[in-house]
């Protein structure tokens, strides 16, 4: 005796594992079909259907179809079918060109940059106390000159000397140490 397929999908929410690979089996053809016709590519359909059958399996006890579920299948198929071409619209497949991949920045280095970290921490260890102190104000971290001679206590005229007299200073201690720090 052939069950409906309102007793197949009740069947299968009471938990007889058989129940929904019947409803499956009746209906593949139709879903099938409604794949192929909306993707035109036989692979495409058949991971369409497959997403539908998990979508319906999952979405049963939603199912509101007294008689036939063909029709509740069948919108199901459709809407998979629509959400796979709205992904595949949003992901191009064409190649980025040579040219767009050169723009692209290089992956960061942090071993580097705390090489970088520790040769400008030497080179401002190396500078006096005063130029040091407008140094990591002004340069690193980013006061303005005024506010940095106010913090300080001296004239806006000595935060600048100092500043100019300790950049000229660090580019030559830099250059002292780089060398070093490239031979690790």
């Amino acid at each position: 005796m052939t069950r409906s397929d309102g007793e197949l999908l009740r069947a299968h929410l009471a938990g007889d594992p058989m129940a929904f690979r019947e409803l499956a089996d009746r209906y593949y053809r139709l879903l099938w079909r409604i794949a192929l016709d909306n993707s035109g590519n036989p692979e495409d359909a058949a991971d369409a259907v497959q997403d539908a059958l998990l979508r319906a399996h999952q979405a049963a006890a939603t199912c509101r179809a007294d008689g036939s579920i063909s029709g509740w299948l069948g919108q199901i198929q459709r809407n998979v079918c629509r959400d796979r071409h709205r992904r595949a619209r949003s992901r191009p497949a064409e190649p980025i060109p040579a040219f767009e991949l050169d723009q692209v920045p290089a992956p960061r280095n942090p071993i580097a940059e705390h090489e970088n970290r520790m040769v400008v921490h030497a080179a401002l260890a190396e500078l006096p106390p005063e130029q040091r102190a407008v140094v990591v104000l002004v340069e690193l971290y980013g006061y303005p000159v005024s506010e940095a001679a106010e913090r300080l206590g001296i004239a806006v005229g000595t935060v600048k000397s100092r500043g100019s007299r300790a950049r000229v200073r660090l580019q030559q201690i830099m250059r002292a140490l780089q060398p070093a720090a490239e031979e690790r």
